[in-house]
């Protein structure tokens, strides 16, 4: 769930340290004819891995790459994708394995399972029973994205952790000015106005879900724009100053105001009424032309130092326990991206929605985007 980046400095000299290591941990095993093709969200990995895996395997990466889990979901069930290895959402990877989508994996071609961290898999498993068919990448929370000058002008000393700072009118009236941006994705945003509203972040209640909808919808006129990514660049270059969006995104805004020097400052808040935890995990598809490369590639993507790598240039969290040890300071000191015990009892899960939800849904969406 992520667009992103460039990696700091500190990122590039630790993959710098990390990739004559990887580059020389096993034999080049070059066969032209090894293939496999992953399809990721975009800007979603360190490129260096994947120049470190097919060196040591000699399986050549084919890599596109997608902004939203709807291409996904699509394509996969459209049938012959072509893909071997894809890293859909939690919701949408239950629906997918339901639908047949995913084989199940080999874990004995998957040593480095031995890497994931049970707490998270365990979380994921609300998703895919048992773990299954799917191998968490990366995980992190949905939630408030400020330009702190720009809303404590505007807002005073109004609590910046809380779904207020968007849902109530007043708020959002006074911050219509300096911009304000939604994440375009009812799957995200409905569970975490639900949980604000004080009801079930996973009801599948029409009673519930339109309460939502007209939260939003109160709000609807201060409201910029609903997209999953233009967030990132406007509140880094202070063109808006709240967003509603994913924790890696937010902070991957955050550093970039930072290396500009253009003295923005951006501050990511999980909300205090709870924060929806997301999983973007590995997948193959029971279709996949190469499921031995794909099993190939997932075991190279859980080595320690492989996931430490991807997470040191997105700001995502591991689902890789072990890659801590190689994950740089200020991003594992960040409890917006590790969160604390305490914090992870406040965090909570929303499951796919069932057909019929789904198309309600689909049309409450519409309405707040529209505002009608």
């Amino acid at each position: 769930m992520p667009i992103l980046r460039r990696a700091s400095a500190a990122a590039k000299s630790l993959i710098a340290l990390a990739l004559p290591v990887l580059l020389l941990s096993a034999p080049s095993v070059r066969a032209a004819e090894k293939v496999v093709h992953v399809y990721n969200w975009s800007d979603y990995i360190e490129p260096r891995m994947l120049e470190a895996f097919t060196h040591e395997t000699g399986i050549r990466v084919v890599y596109d790459t997608y902004d939203t889990n709807e291409i996904v979901e699509t394509k996969l069930l459209a049938g012959r994708s072509g893909y071997d290895v894809v890293v859909p959402s939690g919701p949408f990877l239950q629906r997918l394995i339901k639908a047949g989508v995913f084989r199940k994996l080999d874990r004995d071609r998957i040593p480095n399972l031995k890497h994931a961290w049970p707490q998270i898999a365990s979380r994921l498993a609300a998703y895919d029973p048992g773990n299954l068919h799917a191998v968490d990448y990366m995980w992190g929370t949905t939630g408030i994205g400020v330009n702190v000058a720009k809303v404590r002008e505007r807002l005073g000393d109004v609590p910046l952790d809380s779904w207020d700072v968007l849902l109530k009118p007043e708020n959002a009236r006074k911050l219509k000015d300096c911009g304000i941006q939604v994440l375009d994705s009812p799957e995200d945003i409905f569970p975490g106005v639900l949980k604000a509203l004080g009801r079930d972040p996973d009801s599948r209640a029409e009673a519930d879900l339109r309460a939502a909808a007209d939260a939003l919808v109160a709000i609807r006129s201060n409201v910029q724009k609903f997209h999953s990514s233009e967030y990132i660049t406007a509140l880094a270059n202070g063109d808006i100053c709240l967003a509603i969006g994913y924790s890696g995104d937010i902070l991957q805004a955050k550093r970039r105001a930072q290396e500009a020097g253009n003295g923005v400052e951006i501050a990511y808040h999980m909300p205090r009424e709870g924060a929806q935890m997301w999983f973007d995990s590995f997948a193959v598809p029971a279709e996949a032309d190469h499921p031995d490369e794909a099993h190939a590639f997932i075991d190279f993507m859980m080595r320690p130092e492989v996931a430490a790598a991807n997470t040191n240039l997105v700001a995502f969290a591991s689902g890789n326990k072990d890659a801590k040890e190689f994950v740089r300071a200020d991003i594992l000191k960040d409890t917006n991206i590790y969160p604390p015990p305490e914090a992870m009892e406040r965090l909570f899960t929303n499951t796919a929605y069932d057909e019929r939800t789904q198309k309600l849904v689909t049309r409450l969406w519409t309405k707040v985007r529209t505002g009608r």
